[in-house]
């Protein structure tokens, strides 16, 4: 049971509360639940892990709650390998594939089964389902999940009771499964590393999820167009609130922290505080993704003049990035490298500033020496799906120095960013911050722009903008 307030204001349980709460609840275990419609991809991808590691155990937990303060916690969100492997959201469960003598794996979900009624864990316990809200038991999750389900409450001593068994986990997701087992920490890597290598290539239905991710979010941006004059009444928060709202009414949330960036707070690459004003005749920086139930996010980002109609100055520099975004999404193609994208859009910028006098030439010059990045600051895009910068751990050669293949979801998101104490600017380009990002789908002949629903030109921006703006 867990440890209790020391300030709350029950002493104890008496016998006859603890009896009174044991008894006249209904059954209500459900029966002849569906297969969850990710199932068979989750067992394709857990067979593609199998095969890269036989005769070895291995263990992905789905992580714990993490403390915001006190008693109280953060939103649970599971470890991304766990959720790709399963389709599992629960907590404090894991994954452990079991090796089998010819080379395979049996898998088994250890998950938190109902809690029983014969005892005060249901309503005073740590996993108390009066407080935190009912779970599947093992049975429904079996049948959900199309995998076994152990409990696991038992998991760390059935791990610690083969101990002969070569064993990899994850680490710092759960510590108590951690302790539970004899690893090596390189090796560990190669798990994770393989992990995050099996989510570059979306299968059919993650692609699905990440239309769904997308066309909330383009209607979570037009959200945030129709309340401008409101948030001009307020702050980036109404913006941010604005487009929070779409996340959880069509999703789980959303997918990282939004960045509602207004005026000189969109030369910050990662302006979360969201707590500005909002001016008429500067920019808005809008970079938000919504999150679906799944857990898969889109990633965009628009930059929007507040008064509708971009300034001379600001047109110039929202031109240069959308011609550098031209120039990336076209290098987005089955068989480029990688970076092909990246070095077109950077390659366009240096040129740009170059011609611009801020940067000296000659371009070519200037782009082999990255003087460009004082005012491009990050790399062009980056792999999408489970997380928004989806498959950093995946073997270089597999990710950035690798090649482009059908089924791929990246970003394609150049920027420019003139701080506005920066002297080598002139006055009046200074505190402009422009980025332009889109959602790519690698095809079997190409790309396709899975957030074209968002007008991108400056003249179709504007247009829009008084449209919904109305």
């Amino acid at each position: 049971m867990a440890k209790g307030r020391k300030n709350g204001l029950y002493s104890g349980v008496s016998e006859e509360l603890s009896a009174l709460m044991r008894t006249g609840w209904a059954d209500t275990e459900q029966h002849g639940l569906p297969l969850d419609e990710q199932a068979p991809y989750a067992a394709g991808r857990r067979a593609a892990l199998s095969a890269r590691f036989p005769g070895e155990r291995l263990v992905i937990p789905s992580g714990n709650l993490k403390t915001r303060s006190n008693d109280d916690t953060y939103p649970f969100r599971p470890y991304t390998g766990y959720v790709h492997m399963t389709g599992d959201r629960a907590r404090d469960c894991a994954l452990v594939l079991e090796p089998r003598p010819d080379g395979g794996h049996d898998a088994y979900c250890y998950l938190l089964p109902r809690d029983g009624r014969d005892s005060d864990e249901f309503w005073l316990g740590y996993t108390a389902e009066l407080w935190m809200g009912r779970r599947r038991s093992l049975a429904e999750s079996e049948r959900v999940l199309g995998v076994s389900c152990r409990d696991v409450r038992t998991a760390a001593d059935d791990l610690a009771a083969t101990p002969d068994v070569p064993t990899r986990i994850v680490r710092g997701v759960d510590p108590a499964l951690e302790a539970a087992v004899t690893t090596d920490a390189e090796r560990d890597a190669e798990l994770e590393e393989a992990l995050s290598g099996l989510r570059l290539v979306k299968d059919a239905w993650e692609i699905g999820e990440m239309r769904k991710a997308v066309d909330s979010t383009v209607r979570g941006f037009t959200d945030c167009v129709g309340e401008l004059s409101r948030a001009v009444a307020s702050s980036e928060r109404w913006i941010e609130g604005t487009f929070f709202r779409r996340a959880r009414l069509e999703g789980n949330s959303v997918g990282y922290g939004s960045i509602c960036a207004a005026g000189e707070h969109a030369t910050i690459m990662h302006w979360t505080d969201n707590d500005g004003p909002v001016r008429p005749g500067d920019l808005l920086l809008l970079d938000a993704g919504v999150e679906t139930h799944t857990l898969y996010t889109a990633d965009v980002t628009r930059t929007l003049p507040i008064s509708g109609v971009f300034t001379p100055v600001q047109r110039m520099v929202y031109d240069a990035v959308y011609e550098a975004q031209e120039a990336g999404i076209a290098a987005v193609k089955p068989g480029a490298a990688y970076r092909d994208f990246h070095i077109a859009a950077q390659r366009y910028l240096a040129e740009k500033l170059v011609e611009w006098g801020f940067i000296e030439g000659p371009a070519d010059r200037a782009f082999e020496l990255g003087l460009q990045r004082r005012f491009t600051m990050a790399g062009t895009g980056h792999m999408l799906g489970l997380d928004v910068h989806d498959c950093a751990e995946a073997r270089n050669e597999e990710y950035v120095d690798g090649v482009l293949e059908p089924g791929m979801v990246l970003t394609v998101e150049p920027g420019l960013y003139f701080q506005p104490d920066d002297l080598t600017v002139p006055e009046e380009w200074r505190g402009i911050g422009v980025r332009i990002e889109d959602d790519l789908l690698v095809t079997a002949d190409g790309s396709e722009n899975l957030s074209a629903g968002l007008p991108r030109s400056a003249d179709e921006v504007e247009a829009w903008m008084a449209r919904v703006a109305g």
